[in-house]
């Protein structure tokens, strides 16, 4: 996402939510005095942003009834393998392949690495509203399966990806060993982000998300091997 597409997303957030001055600088990129915490639970490892000056992380909860954002502005909804048979089985369709066909579409887009480049991502996505096209890939959209309640209509069916918010996730091959990483999304749609001076309140959040984590990236892992997506690395 641009800083115009950030600010204008926490323009629209501040409306009904109070951001933290200094965390609303941080998403927009104007305060850089930053380290990168890791954090390893279970067969994940967190990166947590640091503010040494401050000595607080920053950390989150979420406020959902209050809050829906992460539905009403979704980007999109690339499907593993086995959203495509969970998914597809609970909108009663018989068949993977009519499920396929009129409630998903095929998206490319460009995705940065931890290291700096850029992979091209091609997924099938669930359909956020009955119409979308690919032209409607990355830009917000309110999910159509989100109730009146704030709630997910095809929960607990949803897609795994919808599990992982606001965390973004990737593997990196060590020493032969593939490792799990994850780190927040800063987008200025959530209003749960605050600062702290210990990662106690969130202990919980992390071991709960370090397995909701790892089994995405063995699915989604699996989907690419599947031949229900593909990457490519530039």
């Amino acid at each position: 996402m641009s800083t115009n597409e950030i600010l204008d997303s926490l323009t629209l957030l501040e409306k009904d939510w109070d951001i933290d001055p200094l965390i609303r600088e941080f998403i927009l990129g104007k305060y850089t005095n930053v380290s990168d915490f890791t954090l390893k639970v279970k067969d994940v490892i967190f990166h947590i942003p640091y503010l040494p000056k401050e000595k607080k992380y920053i950390l989150w909860k979420c406020y959902w009834p209050d809050c829906h954002n992460c539905c009403d502005r979704q980007g999109r909804l690339p499907l593993t393998s086995e959203d495509l048979i969970q998914i597809g089985a609970g909108l009663k369709y018989q068949k993977t392949s009519d499920f396929i066909s009129k409630e998903t579409l095929i998206a490319t887009h460009d995705e940065p690495t931890p290291s700096g480049g850029l992979s091209v991502m091609t997924n099938i996505n669930l359909k956020r509203k009955d119409d979308e096209t690919e032209a409607d890939d990355g830009t917000h959209i309110s999910c159509r399966f989100l109730d009146k309640e704030g709630s997910c209509g095809i929960h607990p069916e949803r897609p795994g990806v919808c599990y992982l918010y606001p965390f973004s996730t990737w593997s990196q091959y060590d020493q032969g060993r593939a490792r799990v990483h994850a780190t927040f999304q800063f987008t200025g749609d959530c209003p749960g982000f605050y600062l702290d001076e210990s990662l106690d309140s969130m202990k919980e959040i992390f071991d709960e998300y370090s397995t909701t984590i790892y089994d995405y990236n063995i699915k989604s892992s699996r989907t690419l091997k599947d031949g229900f997506g593909s990457l490519t690395m530039t």
